[in-house]
């Protein structure tokens, strides 16, 4: 951005705040009231859900992950490097994803078995991935004239999956954010969080208008001092007053556990978000909960990192959250270019193959009714429990404890004619004989009604 542009931006940011302070500095419009019923209903289709793609693409892919001989730079490039502001303005001019092509990466994630998508419609870096009213730092500075955003969310809608948005709270880029970093040589006064927030809800006014119906608004950056909990609530309430059916997580407020993603004191938003990590149990009925995580080391692009997860332990980590009644939120950092990174879609690939024979045992299910099994994991829908073994007895018997009604007939998931397993009551626990080998090596799914 040219000095001229930025100063026009200011200017503009200024007019816009006489007209949406009032807004930001009094209480928020109230978000609908809602019973526990009206709730749960809202929540359905995320309940159902269960697999999503978190999408992490902005400038910052550009270096893809080096810089002065170091190599394990991602999303977070800016705020690593202490790079200058005005320096890291310039990846904008680099960023041309002509490969870009949003019906292609909606028909990846739906052939995944994946039912919404989560796209960042600005990071930390503050650069918005859409041609915002609000600034010039956004995707109209780039030589790329098209809206990314614009074309995902037709494509979404088109494929009959959930479009949503991730959207930082905290900005090392703007102004007014209230922790203003030193390297930020763009910046000048001193900021004004007020401002600030009204700017952000210009921005979210225009992905709501714009863009929604969406899914989720996904917020992160919250936990920085400038971020209080009454802003978190009067964000909330603001987001639900322009889409009061909209979905917003537990990281618009302040209760956050750090990685472990649940509230641990007063709370605002409609589900808890651990990161990284796959709570082994769940949190109980009613509790809504979703592990966001990555298929190697980086949220954004990096070229040298080659630590992909197995599909393997993709696929487990999907039937580990669905057992504790929650969502699993899997990540791709795409290029500069526009491509899904080849290790993603081979993995996308290979998810897609497992959940194409058992997506039954994964959407719309409920939390294990047995526990956590020493052989694997269940899921449960109705009068149905689904047996994902991901160790198969090699002695040709599946022992299943806690049952918590008799069985009428077991079948293997994928067996198209459901031909009934023997089976056996006997103290309390169910007996299983199974193939002497594994169907499906990764997790064979047994189907008890």
């Amino acid at each position: 951005m040219t000095a001229s542009a930025f100063f026009r931006t200011r200017i503009f940011v200024f007019l816009t705040t006489l007209s949406t302070l009032a807004a930001s500095t009094s209480p928020a419009a109230d978000a609908p009231a809602e019973s526990k019923a009206d709730r749960d209903a809202r929540m359905k289709w995320f309940a159902d859900a269960r697999f999503g793609l978190f999408i992490h693409w902005g400038v910052y892919c550009v270096p893809a992950g080096e810089w002065q001989g170091k190599t394990n730079y991602g999303e977070w490039f800016l705020e690593e490097t202490h790079m200058p502001v005005s320096q890291y303005e310039k990846f904008a001019g680099q960023f041309n994803p002509v490969k870009f092509d949003a019906k292609q990466w909606v028909a990846q994630a739906k052939a995944a078995g994946m039912k919404y998508i989560v796209i960042t419609s600005k990071h930390h870096d503050g650069f918005g991935m859409f041609p915002s009213e609000q600034t010039d730092w956004c995707i109209k500075s780039t030589p790329f004239k098209r809206d990314p955003l614009k074309e995902l969310s037709v494509a979404c809608r088109e494929a009959g999956l959930k479009f949503c948005l991730y959207h930082s709270i905290m900005d090392w880029h703007h102004p007014d954010w209230g922790t203003r970093r030193k390297w930020n040589d763009k910046a000048s006064g001193e900021p004004d969080m007020d401002r600030y927030a009204a700017y952000m809800k210009a921005q979210l006014k225009e992905l709501v208008t714009n863009y929604g119906p969406l899914g989720i608004l996904w917020f992160d950056g919250e936990w920085e001092k400038p971020w209080t909990p009454e802003r978190g609530e009067d964000l909330y309430k603001y987001c639900r007053s322009l889409q009061p059916d909209i979905i917003i997580n537990n990281r618009v407020g302040k209760g956050r556990d750090g990685m472990k993603g649940m509230d641990k004191g007063p709370s605002v938003g409609d589900y808890g978000t651990p990161e990284q990590n796959v709570p082994d149990n769940g949190f109980g009925p009613g509790v809504y909960w979703e592990s966001c995580m990555t298929m190697n080391g980086h949220w954004g692009y990096n070229k040298n990192d080659n630590h992909w997860k197995s599909t393997k332990e993709l696929i487990h980590n999907l039937v580990v959250c669905a057992s504790g009644g929650g969502n699993y939120l899997l990540n791709i950092g795409p290029t500069s270019e526009g491509l899904f990174p080849d290790a993603s879609v081979e993995r996308l690939k290979q998810m897609g193959d497992w959940t194409k024979v058992n997506g039954a045992s994964i959407y719309g299910t409920t939390a294990s009714s047995i526990g956590k099994p020493k052989w694997g994991r269940s899921t449960t829908k109705g009068d149905t429990i689904f047996l994902h073994v991901f160790d198969w007895p090699k002695d040709g018997k599946l022992v299943v404890e806690k049952m918590p009604r008799s069985a009428k007939r077991v079948s293997l998931l994928a067996d198209a004619e459901k031909k009934p397993l023997a089976m056996k009551a006997e103290g309390g626990k169910l007996i299983l004989n199974v193939p002497p080998s594994a169907p499906n090596a990764v997790d064979t799914v047994i189907v008890v009604e």
